[in-house]
Formats: C-alpha cells, structure tokens, sequence
C-alpha cells in the first residue's frame, strides 16, 4: 500500500497522520483509549473477501464507514448497546502485507476508556481536596469542642427535682455529639468515598482494557474465519 495511513483520534474522529505528525507527539499516551491488533489472513483469502465478511459489522445504526482501497474507516454515534462493537467511537481497518500473506490491522478509539482513565484522578482530586479542606478547619473544630465540656460542668440538678425522681439532666455529650463527645457540627467529610470510587473506576479501566482488546480480536476472528 502507498499514500498517507489515516489515524483515529480521541473523539473516533479520522486525520491522515505522517511520522512527524499528531501521531508521534500522542504515542505515548494515545494507548489509553486506543486498541490496536493484527490478524492474518487465511491463505487465499484477499483484502476484498476479508472486508465482506467484517462488513455486517458496520451496517448497524449509528455507524457510517468508508471503504477505500485496503483501508476502511468507521465511525459511531449513539449505537446501541446491542451493538457489539458499541464501546469503540471509530477506528480504521488496513489490509497489508505481512510476512507469510495478508494481514487485517486495525486501531480502534474508545471514549469509555478515556473516562474510566481519567474517572479515578478526578476522584484522587477530590479526596485530595477534602483533606485540604479537613486540614484548614481544624483549629476552629477544636475551639467548638471545648465548649459542650464548659457547659457539663455548669449543669447540676435542682435538688428538688431530684428528691421527686427526676431525670437528671442530659449532658453535652447525649445530644449534638458522638459517643466520642464529639459535636455533630464538627464532623469532617472523609476522603474514603472518593477513594473507593478511584478504585473502582480504575479496576473498570484495567478490566475493560483488557478485556476489550481480546473480545474485538476474537469478534474480527470469528468473522474473517466463518464460512
């Protein structure tokens, strides 16, 4: 093949990429949300067969592609969840040649993994944010406790109403405090939540990262290979 290969971009969009292009100054980072692989050919079997079979793929609503020699690009809007390739927003299919025949390339842009990459800083942020706020509040918490304990101490039963039986009255700590004595007003947010939400969107990035690149593999197999 000769010309320009194009290059799918963060958002599925499409661009010819040279060397020197957008393409070298995001390899470092463009894996996040691209999946890229390679599957031979049967023997035999040409370019043209090759995207016959992958074609049913890219009739789905919410798809449009674009067939141009050995390279077909697709992208996606709104597809169903039916859909099996509904997590990818676009991407581009090559036939090449390869070593021992015809080899199906193909990279793939997904904004689901982008955010379930970018999910757990912006939870990290947060928590980080929390324990700064925590931190700069703290003198006045500690003023605030130490006035319910003032108050204890002033707080005696009436003689009378304790020869009657009364109930003696309720101390600082039983009512707008903790078991702790601590004031319910002085209660800081934690940090936990955004934590476990970090984790959780992280272990979903590792997951599906993984867990996508085979599923797409076995799908573009699957096709390429049924008779």
């Amino acid at each position: 093949m000769t010309g320009t290969a194009p290059s799918v971009m963060a958002g599925g969009g499409i661009e010819n990429a040279s060397p020197k292009g957008n393409r070298v100054n995001l390899r470092f980072i463009d894996w996040i949300w691209h999946v890229e692989g390679s599957l031979a050919l049967a023997p035999g079997q040409t370019g043209d067969d090759a995207f016959d079979r992958l074609d049913p793929l890219f009739r789905l609503p919410g798809t449009s592609r674009e067939r141009s020699g050995g390279a077909l690009v697709f992208r996606k809007k709104d597809q169903a969840a039916q859909d099996k390739m509904s997590v990818f927003d676009g991407g581009v299919l090559r036939i090449e040649n390869g070593m021992g025949g015809l080899v199906l390339r193909y990279r793939l842009a997904s904004r689901a993994l982008l955010f379930c990459f970018l999910a757990p800083l912006l939870f990290l942020g947060l928590a980080q944010v929390t324990i700064a706020i925590n931190a700069h509040q703290k003198p006045s918490a500690e003023e605030r406790s130490q006035k319910p304990a003032a108050k204890a101490a002033d707080v005696q039963q009436n003689p009378i109403d304790k020869a009657l039986g009364a109930p003696a009255p309720e101390k600082p700590g039983k009512d707008g405090a903790g078991k702790d004595g601590e004031d319910k007003h002085d209660r800081k947010p934690s940090p936990t939540p955004a934590y476990v939400f970090a984790g959780i969107f992280a272990a979903l990035y590792v997951a599906g990262r993984i867990l996508e690149d085979r599923l797409i593999k076995a799908l573009f197999k699957k096709r390429l290979l049924d008779s």
